[in-house]
């Protein structure tokens, strides 16, 4: 059998090479069935949410069928990306390609004129009748950039100002350009995984707690440098006593949870959406899922994101390839981390702020973007030569 030395933190070791008769029976398939799973339950936990407002676009089913789009999209790319060796990710030419795309594209939608305004933000382009996020494919452009430079041998994570600083330039270049849209919860989230997968790589607890301490005291001045953002702060405290401005998105979001009680009302069957709740396809939907579904509900749909999380952790884990245990590290965190901030912002725990849950929230290109994205994920989860 031919062998092929994966690289792991500090040592080589033969394990025997890829096969090309790989095929979809060697995923995982933990993985593969909560991945289905998230993608019936969010299209039907959007046509629930939706259907209210989409019969203004003259068809209840607008919001779905753009979604369907989406995933059609999304399949089309994960075909691709399962049938190539995920290694060739990790080429110079295409990682460092795809950083500078989505470098470009985040200035370009900071342009007034040519991106997009829509609610006080600048965060689309639009791409012919297509809006696009830029900062969608930043996400995991930037988790692919870290997965690469933290595997390189010659990189010690160990040492704060020759190996750990350099990495959070860039990680913290583009959180800045999105933070001009403005989008601190996107921008946050990047920080957040970057410093997960530098602690993966082996970062110290006291490095990671100084660039922390950084981070909170610029997020801290963000949030407090205009007077919007105070008052948006303030209303997640209290938002019923900002009922008419800051408060009411929120406000709206916790009735809606409080009517659905322990079953909830039935799937269709809530009210908030009834032109109460703002979008509520998109950065609130699980308060959707609150009103229809109940607290069972919710329960069952976080177990679900719980059980895709765990799945994407083991294929971490069990990789023997350091590249591909981290890009996959990266990719599962990045979905936990938007989930956990979407459903804290939606039961009050956080300030109300934009971010789509992953796989529920309206989006035809986010939503395609993700799937490229656990493509990635599942082709990881076939290299077993470590096992």
């Amino acid at each position: 059998m031919m062998t092929a030395p994966v690289r792991g933190a500090n040592e080589t070791r033969e394990v025997p090479a890829r096969s090309d008769t790989y095929g979809l029976r060697d995923i995982d398939r933990g993985l593969v069935v909560t991945f289905i799973l998230l993608l019936l339950l969010g299209l039907t936990v959007l046509y629930a949410a939706s259907y209210y407002n989409a019969q203004d676009n003259g068809d209840a089913l607008s919001e779905v069928y753009s979604q369907l789009m989406g995933i059609a999209v999304g399949a089309a790319g994960m075909a691709v990306l399962l049938r190539i060796d995920y290694h060739v990710l990790r080429k110079p030419w295409l990682c460092n390609g795809l950083l500078g795309l989505s470098f470009l594209l985040l200035v370009l939608v900071a342009i007034p004129g040519v991106g997009r305004l829509l609610n006080g933000s600048r965060r689309w382009l639009r791409l012919g009748p297509v809006s696009f996020q830029p900062s969608e494919l930043a996400k995991y452009a930037m988790i692919l950039y870290l997965a690469r430079a933290l595997s390189q041998r010659s990189r010690d994570v160990t040492r704060f100002f020759t190996g750990l600083t350099p990495l959070f330039i860039l990680p913290g270049a583009m959180f800045l350009l999105i933070l001009l849209q403005p989008n601190l919860s996107t921008a946050g989230s990047i920080l957040i995984v970057a410093a997960v997968m530098v602690m993966l790589a082996g970062a110290r607890w006291l490095h990671l707690g100084l660039v922390g301490a950084a981070g909170l005291a610029l997020g801290t001045f963000y949030a407090f440098s205009e007077d919007y953002r105070r008052a948006r702060l303030m209303s997640f405290r209290d938002p019923f006593a900002y009922m008419t401005n800051e408060g009411y998105q929120l406000s709206q979001s916790l009735l809606a949870f409080g009517s659905g009680g322990l079953f909830g009302m039935g799937l269709g069957m809530g009210r908030q959406k009834f032109a109460f709740l703002p979008y509520p396809e998109s950065d609130f939907i699980f308060a959707v899922v609150g009103e229809d579904l109940g607290y069972v509900g919710c329960v069952a749909i976080l177990g679900v994101f719980a059980a895709f999380i765990f799945f994407g952790l083991r294929v971490a884990i069990r990789c023997p390839d350091r590249f591909g245990s981290l890009l996959a590290g990266g990719i599962t965190c990045m979905v936990g981390v938007q989930t956990v901030l979407n459903v804290a912002v939606v039961i009050g725990m956080m300030p109300t702020t934009g971010l789509p849950l992953p796989f529920f929230s309206a989006g035809g290109t986010s939503i395609s973007i993700l799937m490229c994205a656990v493509a990635v994920l599942m082709n990881i989860s076939r290299d077993k030569t470590g096992l």
